[in-house]
């Protein structure tokens, strides 16, 4: 994504098993910020992110399958943080922290056996496997993804706005289409040009697209949030419709406050929300491009 920010998977995709999770890394800190807008999501830690809260920086995002189940997967972040001593300091000992680790989950309950839904090893695995470069597609939190009648999975984009870089990582299982039904045509153009025909839709309610936009830039927690803000109208470009009742999305901000902010800020800023959107959208088309069929659900790459 950007410099100090490191993902990292977790998966398996087997008999009985299409489920994982994926861990954004940020092990020298970030300031935070989240924006949840779906009727039904899974969260921890977000109440944290307030601008008015005490905590000002995270460690990392976790974002994992299982439904409310998968947020287990958070403790095997705060596990890896722990034993590397990385977290907010609460007493006189290097190892006095306790690791911030706000995390997210989509629900993909039926892509596997009742009972298989990721736990604290698959978080702790996930960072294990953090670095700068990592897989896209049916890996990770999107293993068991669906978008719509189709085959989810984990996107990414990145670009330069300005002075900054700015990256944006989803984890598409949204319960709206990236593909209008009437025209066959993406919703999106750079998700293809040509019509197609979508399969018949299953109502197995596989719902909620979560994911992460990162910064190099220096901004409070306020400013933050206006960036996870934007990534979520972003979300509504890529898949229609969005945020609804059966949907959780919850995009995450992440500044690594590498850059300083130009001055106006407020001109800067509007400059990093705009890339935001288009770069969260571009990140839903990743990934549903880069998913594979499984389990009976066609993928984009297949019509």
């Amino acid at each position: 994504m950007i410099p100090g920010v490191l993902v990292g998977h977790h998966h398996r995709v087997e008999p009985g098993w299409a489920t994982g999770t994926t861990v954004v890394l940020v092990p020298a800190g970030a300031v935070g910020a989240v924006d949840s807008r779906g009727g039904a999501p899974g969260t921890r830690e977000t109440d944290l992110l307030d601008p008015a809260n005490l905590v000002q920086q995270v460690h990392a995002i976790c974002l994992s399958g299982g439904s409310a189940y998968g947020l287990a997967a958070a403790d095997g972040v705060m596990r890896w943080l722990s034993e590397r001593s990385i977290g907010f300091r609460v007493g006189a000992q290097p190892h006095h922290v306790v690791p911030i680790v706000p995390g997210a989950v989509i629900f993909d309950l039926p892509m596997s056996e009742w009972g298989n839904r990721p736990d604290a090893s698959f978080g702790h695995a996930a960072c294990e496997a953090a670095a700068e470069s990592f897989a896209l597609g049916c890996v990770g939190a999107g293993a068991g993804a669906r978008v719509g009648s189709l085959k989810g999975g984990v996107g990414a984009a990145t670009a330069t706005a300005g002075a900054h870089r700015i990256g944006a990582l989803a984890v598409v299982n949204a319960s709206g289409e990236v593909v209008d039904r009437a025209s066959g045509l993406p919703w999106l153009p750079s998700l293809g040009t040509s019509p197609v025909e979508l399969p018949e839709r299953k109502p197995e309610g596989l719902n909620t697209t979560i994911g992460v936009v990162a910064v190099d830039a220096d901004l409070s927690k306020a400013e933050c949030q206006r960036l996870a803000m934007a990534a979520q109208d972003g979300l509504a470009r890529a898949v229609r419709p969005a945020h609804s009742m059966f949907d959780g999305d919850t995009v995450f901000a992440l500044a690594t406050g590498a850059v300083p902010l130009a001055e106006p800020r407020a001109f800067a800023l509007d400059a990093l929300c705009t890339a935001a959107a288009e770069m969260f959208a571009e990140a839903v088309v990743s990934g549903t491009r880069e998913a594979t069929s499984l389990n009976g659900v066609t993928a984009f790459r297949d019509l």
